[in-house]
């Protein structure tokens, strides 16, 4: 089979691996914290320094972590598509840069980066590693109280639509790896691709909610099952082994 185009949709499960908690799993992020509390427009507005404590720890942890076996096997299979002509698309859900770290050159972050700040008054968007606080002055417009992580919250527009819509359509075959199939948009991808005829692939720990959207499926960790992924691309088939 020759697959030129692949449309890779990563979630929590990738970086699991890493020591980085799922969301939803249980035992996962939001099993120990309120997500209406912490991760809104909302929970900013009423409590700055609950959510900057709550994402200055998460993005410690994140800069902590190293990428594993799975993130560094689609940082190659990113080298060998591009070698062929043809692409990989990573989209992933997961708001560390474990990818980047890993070697992938083309990240699309749907929910943005841990690792970038955003200033409410003027848009600008910086690289950040430092811990905010309400006294964080923006570096662009000099405004105290206005920065906050460049991640998308819970009520707020996931961000690269477009892009990612036309790369879905565009793609060869659907890839979801360490996902939970519960957060939307992402987890209406794979219907979407379905609808076009793309071929999907689930590659997840257990069954995912919309795991009855997939038309094959490999349970186990990321670590093995996308390495094995890459070397059944690699050899001419279709990456379900």
């Amino acid at each position: 089979m020759d697959i030129q185009n692949i449309f890779v949709l990563t979630g929590a499960g990738i970086s699991a691996e890493s020591g980085l908690g799922t969301f939803r799993d249980r035992g996962g992020v939001w099993s120990r914290f309120d997500p209406m509390k912490l991760a809104t427009p909302e929970a900013f507005a009423a409590d700055p320094v609950v959510v900057h404590d709550f994402y200055n720890m998460r993005r410690r942890d994140a800069m902590k972590a190293e990428p594993n076996p799975a993130h560094a096997a689609l940082a190659r299979l990113e080298a060998e598509l591009t070698a062929r002509g043809g692409r990989l698309f990573l989209c992933t859900q997961n708001v560390d840069d474990l990818h980047e770290r890993a070697g992938s050159r083309e990240v699309v972050h749907i929910h943005g980066e841990l690792l970038k700040a955003r200033c409410t008054a003027c848009g600008a968007v910086q690289a950040w590693r430092e811990d905010l606080s309400v006294e964080t002055p923006c570096p662009s417009c000099g405004t105290r109280g206005s920065m906050r992580p460049d991640v998308v919250w819970f009520g707020e527009m996931p961000k690269h639509l477009d892009a990612i819509e036309d790369a879905l359509l565009k793609s060869d075959l659907f890839v979801a790896i360490g996902t939970s199939g519960a957060v939307y948009p992402a987890a209406g991808y794979a219907a979407q691709a379905r609808e076009f005829a793309i071929p999907t692939l689930a590659l997840n720990l257990e069954a995912a909610d919309n795991a009855g959207m997939f038309a094959k499926t490999r349970l186990g960790p990321a670590s093995e099952t996308v390495p094995a992924f890459l070397a059944d691309i690699l050899a001419g088939g279709d990456g379900a082994g």
